[in-house]
């Protein structure tokens, strides 16, 4: 039995915030929960939508990538042509190129510049003045069809290694060829277009003027100087006896890797011992200019690509997830209604954003590195990559799908629980 008379009345219940009778708890776990949910939920939409921001990532990472490739492949290559190229010619080059004129250059400037240690090849290169066209005919057309206006260059026999020249058929000067005035030549291939002339086992000849030259070869191609691609050569010693050339015009020097200072400072002694102040050498410059060059071009012309693929992978990124928002209407009042804030459901939508475009940075970044390690094989390079790339792609990724999903989201956030639960899921 109870007695009423003692009974006390139970206490009423306080009424607080809020806050005191349901609070929301929505930690990181939560949304990288629901995130994970969300985005696995529909595979294929997922992977479509996260495609446009994979390919811009993919090309901003091959295209940077490839652009340090390529630059270290031009000064590489830029190293290996100019670092060891050593001009030397009269400080009045018109003195040097005519032939009236008489320079310090002696003709035996290769066998001297070979004495010095560090020096690969050296050699002399003179333009002369002839007297009549060319023409690979002995008879004289009088219309002039057959006869062309084609340069000749008086060379030594040195010149061929310290320009590179690689020769198609036939064979190149040899100091007896020099030493005795023959006349014979080698045609750069431009020149043997010309004459029409392809072979020289069938000991084609020339006329230049009256005068006529077998020719031993014919060029495949010059590295250096590429005037000597489209002209005929003879040798110094003809042009010495019958071409009034008093001495040579420049010297080409071919030096080790490192000796080019070093043989800068001895060429000009070592050719006119008492006059080397006459004389002009020039030295490789500095290949930094080359590959900031190379690599400002590339990356201006690739980068505007992969800048238009994120922006594409951006506005996929906000459409689905818009979509995905709509979609999801029940769903959001729902939660608002068993106590999740606006900034709950915001935070839901741009984790699920960012972790998209973090996927797809990912994948992206993997995509754009295989791309420079192929394309780098196909061409026997050496990739190149900057250090911070395989790991800023991916957060760019991320960064780029929490701009994307920030109008979803603030979208999302402002839907009200009665209206949202009344639109249905």
């Amino acid at each position: 039995m109870i007695d009423l008379e003692t009974a006390q009345p139970a206490p009423e219940p306080r009424l607080g915030s809020r806050n005191d009778i349901v609070r929301s708890h929505f930690s990181v776990r939560d949304l990288l929960s629901e995130a994970t949910v969300a985005l696995t939920a529909r595979p294929a939409r997922t992977l479509l939508t996260a495609l446009g921001t994979i390919l811009g990532v993919a090309a901003l990472v091959a295209t940077l990538g490839l652009a340090k490739t390529a630059g270290n492949q031009v000064v590489s290559r830029f190293n290996e042509l100019e670092a060891t190229r050593v001009l030397v010619e009269p400080q009045d080059r018109q003195q040097g190129r005519n032939n009236r004129q008489v320079s310090v250059i002696p003709f035996d400037a290769g066998d001297r510049l070979r004495r010095l240690n560090g020096v690969a090849a050296a050699g002399t290169k003179s333009e002369v003045g002839v007297d009549g066209l060319v023409r690979s005919v002995p008879v004289v057309d009088p219309l002039g069809q057959n006869e062309f206006q084609i340069p000749v260059l008086s060379v030594s026999p040195g010149i061929f290694d310290a320009v590179r020249a690689t020769i198609e058929t036939g064979r190149v000067f040899d100091d007896g060829h020099n030493e005795r005035g023959d006349n014979v030549v080698v045609l750069g291939p431009g020149a043997a277009r010309r004459l029409n002339i392809t072979r020289v086992d069938n000991s084609p000849a020339i006329f230049i003027g009256d005068d006529s030259f077998a020719v031993i070869g014919i060029l495949r191609d010059v590295e250096r100087e590429p005037d000597m691609l489209n002209a005929i050569m003879v040798v110094d010693g003809y042009a010495r006896e019958r071409l009034s050339l008093f001495a040579p015009a420049e010297v080409h020097i071919e030096v080790e890797i490192g000796a080019a200072d070093l043989i800068g400072t001895q060429a000009a002694l070592a050719l006119a011992p008492d006059s080397p102040d006459q004389l002009k050498v020039g030295l490789p410059s500095s290949p930094r200019g080359v590959r900031s060059g190379v690599q400002g071009d590339l990356n201006s012309l690739f980068l505007i690509l992969g800048g238009v693929s994120l922006l594409v992978g951006a506005i996929g990124i906000a459409n689905v997830t818009l979509v995905s928002v709509l979609e999801r209407t029940g769903e959001i009042g729902l939660r608002r209604a068993l106590g999740a804030t606006r900034r709950h459901i915001a935070a839901q939508f741009l984790f699920e954003s960012g972790a998209l475009g973090a996927l797809a940075g990912l994948i992206g970044t993997s995509v754009g590195i295989l791309t420079v390690v192929a394309v780098s094989a196909t061409k026997s390079w050496t990739p190149v990559l900057d250090s911070w790339l395989p790991f800023g792609a991916p957060i760019l990724g991320a960064i780029i799908g929490l701009i994307a999903g920030t109008y979803p989201a603030w979208k999302a956030s402002a839907t009200e629980p009665i209206s949202a639960l009344r639109s249905g899921t």
